[in-house]
């Protein structure tokens, strides 16, 4: 055997390392070169896309205004159904064609869930628009639609408004036609990186610009993201052609020596042959245990655990994490959701987490679960819980699913949930474990899933909304919750100045317990409002649906107090309209509310049951004692309970008062009684439900007027009294309010005697 000799070997090596060099530099000048052609073919792309679809919308407009300009079709449209056929019938392609009055009543007063979310939201802002609104696009039946609004004036007023809706195959059809080089194009409803995504064309790896293109008369925008060349070279073409030149001569040249040198050397002497028999052999190693035993066998699949009845609570689930609820429970509990949401006809949903340490496991089978139920699954990251609902309306899907233990201890962990605009309670909840203890649950489908931002769409729609008309500064304690990461930015944007307090979001809650509700959770914040001299504070609790309050004067307003500051700004506006409270509310808020011209209800404590009461009554404003709080007056907000847009409306009361009065002196104004925080009484699981049941059957009030939607409440002239079994967790809720201590405490007594008699062993927090 000869040995390989070296001396010629490496000239070679190295002639082709040039060469290899040299071609790589030719190509990144050429690179270089047409990055410059490629944006701008991306570019054009964009330009293109805005042209062809804004001259689609016109056209659909101009024949529209074609149809409307016949004399006979304007004659008829006071039958709104009759003219609502001639128009699908005299527009080619039109799937639907709707007629509305010209104050939109119809749609102010519909069930949103049934009516379609994104098409009441692009009725109702043609209201403040002038001239044609602009289209959009929404869903209708899992299918996507391009939705054009116009006016129908008469005497120089709206006399009615047409809704058309047309395929959204042609929108797509010019949009896939279109060709953005290396770059892409996306088409999206609203502006900025977090608006809805409809189409994408192009490489998946271009980074897409901030702002888009707005197709004219739309709300539709197209983005470009421009080609990202493999460019490691500096950017310049100078440099790569010499750098190319030198590879290329330089390997050439070493390539021709080499080969000149063989030709000239004599012939070498072959060195003797080396027989295998005289190598030195080192000894053989054995194999390593691995390869000598056979591989594992494939563990059989295991049976999924047993799901925990309990976790399924009155208007939500929520369990300890890791023994109640694993990633196998909540993946479960998705495809019990997503089988809800087919049986309506629902595909998409939204999925938020806050920022509980078990959040993204659980976030990530729930979705997965979804998926398999066939629902395509838009994913928030982690957001307060009110983000996940506005996400619902803002993208249009009606549905969305909050990962979030709320208020409770750090090892806890559940699920808020809202299909078709409903957020699920009682019987809807319990359908939910029996479809999954009867192992009815859809795992055949093919769902989609996607990130994307939702917070600066939030935070724009609040402070486009609510205003601070002088600046206030608020300390705001979060608890190291989700809401840390939102609402100082919205709070600034509305016009205040924001000290930040435990705003970073931590699971472990490492500074004090995200519950505003507990008076010991807010000294921290008391002692900073002092401190430093600010005009208020406000805390959220760990998903931020929750808000509570301190003054100047480190005074807690408690909720219900709150709840009428907010009531008579709303009636305001909106005289006779209903307000809900639920019955741990003070006694004082129904006579305030009356006296502000509106109609007072008591209702259950539970966010999902007050939202279900507004659907049903279309109150214009809910709270709760835990400190929900539900806007829906004059469609300003969307009547889900959201502790961050709360905290703005109370800044703008605030900051709005004509007399510049201090937050204390506001409520200062109203009524004012002695009463104990919400006090609780753990039990073992159950118990507290069956002691309720004894209570209910023995207890009498026979000198006062008695409550039993939710509890027991006992009211008196001068006070009342309130238990009842806590719906999120085993325990015993109590609350005692009157006009003074004596009253109170009589108040109090009452009610001992009454549950001592029941459970002589019961050791009350009272």
């Amino acid at each position: 055997m000869s040995r390989v000799d070296l001396r010629r070997l490496l000239p070679l090596a190295g002639a082709t390392l040039l060469l290899v060099a040299g071609a790589f530099c030719a190509w990144q000048a050429w690179l270089i070169a047409d990055e410059g052609s490629a944006a701008e073919r991306t570019r054009e792309a964009q330009r293109q896309a805005v042209r062809e679809l804004s001259d689609l919308v016109a056209t659909k407009r101009q024949g529209l205004h074609r149809v409307l300009g016949d004399a006979g079709m304007a004659a008829g449209i006071e039958d709104r159904t009759a003219a609502a056929e001639r128009l699908r019938a005299a527009l080619p392609g039109a799937r639907n064609v709707e007629v509305y009055s010209g104050g939109l009543d119809e749609v102010v007063r519909a069930n949103y869930r049934d009516f379609g979310y994104a098409k009441a939201a692009q009725l109702m802002a043609a209201l403040g628009s002038e001239g044609s609104p602009p289209a959009s696009t929404s869903l209708h039946g899992g299918e996507r639609r391009l939705t054009i609004v116009e006016p129908v004036n008469v005497d120089g007023s709206v006399h009615d408004w047409i809704w058309v809706e047309y395929p959204f195959d042609e929108v797509a059809a010019r949009f896939d036609g279109l060709s953005p080089g290396a770059g892409r194009i996306e088409l999206r409803q609203g502006d900025g990186r977090d608006s809805l995504s409809l189409l994408s064309k192009g490489s998946r790896s271009a980074d897409l610009e901030p702002e888009g293109q707005r197709v004219t008369g739309t709300t539709l925008f197209v983005f470009a993201a421009m080609p990202q060349a493999f460019i490691v070279i500096p950017h310049s073409e100078v440099l790569a052609v010499l750098l190319t030149l030198v590879g290329l001569g330089g390997g050439a040249l070493l390539l021709w020596a080499s080969q000149r040198r063989t030709a000239v050397e004599p012939e070498a002497v072959p060195d003797e042959d080396v027989l295998l028999a005289d190598v030195v052999r080192a000894p053989k190693l054995p194999p390593p245990p691995a390869a000598l035993a056979p591989p594992p066998p494939t563990p059989a699949p295991r049976a999924p655990t047993a799901v925990d009845r309990a976790i399924f609570r009155a208007y939500d689930i929520r369990g300890v994490v890791g023994t109640a609820l694993t990633a196998d429970v909540a993946h479960r509990i998705g495809q019990a959701v997503g089988a809800c949401m087919l049986e309506r006809d629902l595909r998409e949903i939204v999925v938020g987490r806050d920022g509980r340490l078990s959040g993204p496991e659980l976030a990530n089978a729930l979705s997965d679960g979804l998926r398999a139920a066939g629902i395509d699954v838009i994913d928030l990251g982690m957001v307060p819980t009110p983000l996940v609902y506005f996400a619902a309306y803002h993208f249009g899907t009606g549905c969305g699913v909050a990962v979030t233990g709320s208020h409770n201890p750090s090892d806890h962990n559940g699920f808020k949930i809202v299909i078709g605009g409903e957020t699920l309670a009682e019987e809807a909840i319990a359908d939910l474990y029996r479809r999954i203890a009867g192992d009815r649950l859809p795992s055949d489908g093919g769902g989609t899933w996607r990130e994307q931002s939702i917070v600066d769409a939030y935070v724009s729609r609040v402070a486009g909304d609510v205003a601070a008309e002088r600046r206030l500064k608020v300390v705001v304690d979060a608890g190291n919750g989700a809401a840390g990461a939102v609402a100082p930015r919205v709070l600034e944007d509305i016009g205040c100045e924001v000290i930040p307090l435990y705003c970073d979001v931590d699971g472990h809650f490492p500074n004090h317990h995200p519950d505003p509700s507990d008076p010991r959770n807010l000294a921290d914040l008391i002692a900073a409002v002092h401190t430093i001299g600010a005009d208020i504070g406000v805390a959220f609790d760990g998903d931020g649906d929750r808000l509570g309050v301190v003054t100047q004067a480190g005074e807690i307003i408690y909720p219900d107090r709150l709840l009428m500051l907010f009531a008579q700004d709303v009636l305001a506006r909106n005289p006779g309209a209903t307000v809900i409270y639920d019955v741990k509310c003070t006694g004082h808020l129904r006579p305030v509310i009356q006296q502000a011209a509106g109609v007072p209800l008591m209702w259950r404590t539970g966010h999902s049951l007050i939202k279900a009461k507004m659907r049903e009554t279309g109150a214009a404003l809910a709270g709760e004692m835990s400190g929900h709080f539900f806007f829906a007056d004059n469609n300003r907000w969307y009547g889900f309970d959201d502790g961050i847009y709360a905290a703005a409306r109370l800044l703008e009361i605030v900051a709005g008062d004509l007399e510049e009065r201090s937050v204390t002196e506001l409520f200062d104004s109203l009524p004012k009684s002695v009463s104990t925080p919400e006090l609780r009484l753990p039990m073992a699981e159950g118990d507290h439900l069956r002691f309720m049941d004894a209570f209910r059957a023995s207890a009498t009030f026979e000198d006062a007027r008695v409550t039993t939607i939710d509890g027991i409440r006992a009211d008196w002239p001068d006070g009342w009294g309130l238990v009842r079994a806590s719906n999120t967790s085993p325990a015993l809720i109590f609350r005692f309010d009157a006009d003074n201590g004596r009253s109170l405490e009589r108040v109090k007594q009452t009610f001992r005697e009454r549950l001592l008699a029941v459970d002589s062993h019961l050791v009350l927090p009272f």
